[in-house]
């Protein structure tokens, strides 16, 4: 097992959209726009959000993250499920079989999803190069050590290896916040 740090980012809640879902909520023949590339190569946040409806609320301003998808799914947090008013189940990325669904705003017209809505599991985005030197596999799970004023051990974090990933670690806004991570905390698997 490598001792190498490993970066870590907070991912607030956000939208993957499909092509269909896309033109029906900001037109015909629209092209999302880059507002910032992400640290996962070819990812990007976009300049476009959308409104996500609940049963008891709404969250507004949900960035739209590209590029398009083959499935819609949105990713919030626990707390953000509460306001919601929906029961969001923990998924991987990507794992929306049998999860809720809700409302979908634009600006040029709305969508209801029958399912995609999912608190995303933390993971962490190896390279293979990566995992061979932390030792590890696509969808291992090992335990990840935050040091600092509110160090944790996360248990059951998936990794993820892939040949077009970034080395990274990913967790939602509510377990960033718990750990007290900012943009500059690096962990570690033990």
């Amino acid at each position: 097992m490598s001792n190498k740090k490993i970066p870590v980012g907070v991912s607030n809640r956000h939208i993957h959209l499909t092509k269909e879902h896309l033109q029906i909520l900001f037109g015909e023949g629209y092209e999302l726009n880059v507002w910032k590339d992400l640290s996962q190569p070819g990812q990007y946040a976009a300049e476009e959000k959308v409104d996500v409806v609940g049963n008891k609320g709404t969250l507004s301003g949900v960035r739209v993250l590209g590029p398009v998808r083959n499935e819609t799914q949105i990713e919030v947090s626990i707390t953000d499920s509460f306001k919601l008013g929906v029961k969001v189940p923990l998924r991987n990325s990507g794992d929306i079989a049998n999860t809720a669904g809700c409302k979908i705003v634009g600006p040029k017209g709305e969508v209801t999803i029958e399912k995609g809505l999912i608190v995303a599991a933390r993971h962490i985005h190896m390279h293979t190069k990566d995992a061979a030197e932390f030792g590890v596999s696509d969808k291992d799970f090992v335990k990840v050590k935050v040091e600092g004023d509110r160090g944790l051990i996360f248990e059951n974090v998936l990794v993820r290896v892939n040949e077009q990933f970034a080395l990274e670690m990913h967790v939602d806004v509510d377990e960033g916040n718990a750990a007290g991570i900012t943009k500059d905390t690096k962990v570690e698997i033990i």
